[in-house]
């Protein structure tokens, strides 16, 4: 009997990083390309934790750069023949009130975190179309829901990630290619380390299970979203937030 969420013989590749989704992938039987920008070592750890030669590669590039994108899908091809799966996880802050907020603040969020994931995703289509398979899973955030002060260009880039997504799958939904995304909620990263007690308090008094979230809690929707047991789920906005967009 065929295991569930068995993701053997298929390839992803992962923007921006992430080592609980990379992990859980490759957990699952993918082999993966962990594309990074700046933090080779954190890349090539997490291609290590993924399972060593042969199963991961690591695979640097700013996705907010024209030219980047096409370079991720022929390295990834290049080294396993095919993509099957794409998480669309690069993203940063620079966070200000908006009557505060330059235009480089705003360029900078939407270019990486919106104009990243348009880039990623049409490089993607075209050998997922050929093969006609595809799962492309993109992290937003519940700031694209509800907003969040202080964050007009992250919530305005993580709102569009929804519709981008939204019209990608029923575009490419006849190809047998689904597209979907995973918004977490208030989750324990690089990005959320800087906030004062206070800030913790004001979130953690919106989280219905009482706790802040972990990679680990993220990388369980993004494995299923990727799984054959998801292939009628489509244009999907799963949200990982402890019940925080219920507040």
């Amino acid at each position: 009997m065929k295991k569930l969420f068995d993701l053997t013989g298929k390839v992803g590749l992962i923007t921006g990083g992430s080592r609980g989704i990379g992990r859980a992938l490759a957990a699952h039987g993918a082999k993966v390309a962990i594309n990074f920008v700046s933090n080779a070592a954190a890349a090539e750890e997490t291609a290590r934790e993924a399972g060593g030669e042969g199963a991961a590669i690591t695979i640097g590039g700013d996705v907010a750069a024209q030219g980047t994108a096409a370079t991720l899908v022929e390295r990834t091809i290049a080294a396993f023949g095919r993509i099957d799966i794409l998480v669309n996880n690069a993203g940063v802050t620079s966070d200000d009130l908006i009557l505060r907020m330059s235009e480089d603040e705003w360029d900078r969020v939407i270019d990486t975190n919106l104009k990243g994931t348009f880039h990623v995703t049409k490089a993607v289509l075209r050998p997922m179309i050929r093969q006609r398979y595809g799962r492309i899973i993109s992290i937003s955030s519940v700031a694209g829901i509800v907003g969040n002060p202080g964050q007009a260009n992250y919530s305005a880039a993580k709102a569009g990630i929804i519709g981008f997504t939204k019209a990608v799958a029923k575009e490419v939904a006849s190809r047998n290619i689904t597209a979907n995304v995973v918004a977490p909620g208030f989750i324990d990263t690089e990005m959320t380390a800087n906030l004062t007690d206070a800030q913790r308090q004001e979130i953690m008094r919106m989280v219905a299970v009482g706790r802040t979230g972990t990679a680990a809690d993220i990388a369980p929707a993004a494995v299923f979203l990727a799984s054959d047991e998801a292939a009628y789920v489509t244009g999907h906005v799963l949200t990982v937030d402890g019940g925080l967009v219920m507040h």
